[in-house]
């Protein structure tokens, strides 16, 4: 096989997307759910002329909040990875024949003799020991390493795109139909993100789906329950 043929079937692995992707997943899952949920709590309470406060409120809100989120973890992992780089630095420095040896056992656990790992080893050691250890030591990767900012980015975006959605339903052409209509909508959008999902991250499209669409639902009823309690309540 050619190199060419090999750089292009690498191209195929998903495991670069794997930041964004789950940023992007969660937020557009959250959206549907957390708008949908909300709106649907305040038409079960009997307040609908909220209705529509309520779902850009939550929308704006909820956008705000996985975006900052996002970032604050993101960040924080970042933070970690550096300071684990900054220790291995030392470590290269003052012991570089221990972590030589560590590296060998780390070879050797992967299933090579330990002739063979050493030579292994030192090869890696004579190329780069940094970018080494961070790799097969702390399985740290320039291609899976997440983004802060494109992770909120990317969640702030995919929530709002999916609030929008159930918030759409609420606009229904009777006031009867409004919670039929964020739920149709909500659970377009639902399977929609599931779909989405499975063919980005390259998984089984119907347990993708199915497991998308159970959380929605059961979000929706229990705010749907409690809801229904405050008004029964007077509250």
């Amino acid at each position: 096989m050619a190199l060419e043929d090999v750089y292009a079937r690498n191209l195929q692995h998903r495991a670069g997307r794997a930041g964004w992707l789950r940023a992007a997943v969660l937020g557009a899952n959250d959206g549907l759910v957390s708008t949908a949920s909300l709106m649907i709590g305040v038409v079960a309470a009997g307040k609908n002329e909220f209705l529509v406060t309520a779902g850009l409120a939550g929308i704006t809100a909820g956008a705000m909040s996985m975006a900052v989120g996002e970032y604050v973890s993101v960040r924080s992992q970042n933070d970690i990875e550096i300071s684990d780089r900054e220790m291995e630095i030392q470590h290269l420095s003052v012991d570089p024949e221990a972590e030589l040896i560590e590296l060998q056992h780390i070879y050797i656990e992967r299933g090579l003799t330990p002739e063979l790992a050493m030579q292994v080893a030192l090869q890696m050691h004579a190329k780069d020991p940094l970018e080494a250890h961070l790799r097969d030591e702390l399985g740290q990767n320039p291609k899976t390493k997440a983004r802060p900012l494109q992770a909120a980015i990317a969640s702030a975006m995919a929530f709002t795109v999916g609030g929008l959605i159930p918030f759409a339903g609420a606009f229904a052409p009777t006031p009867g139909a409004i919670t039929s209509s964020i739920v149709a909508f909500t659970t377009m959008g639902l399977i929609l993100t599931g779909v989405t999902s499975a063919r980005t991250a390259g998984s089984k499209l119907f347990p993708t789906t199915t497991r998308v669409l159970l959380g929605g639902a059961l979000g929706m009823l229990i705010t749907a329950v409690i809801g229904r309690f405050a008004q029964i309540a007077g509250i």
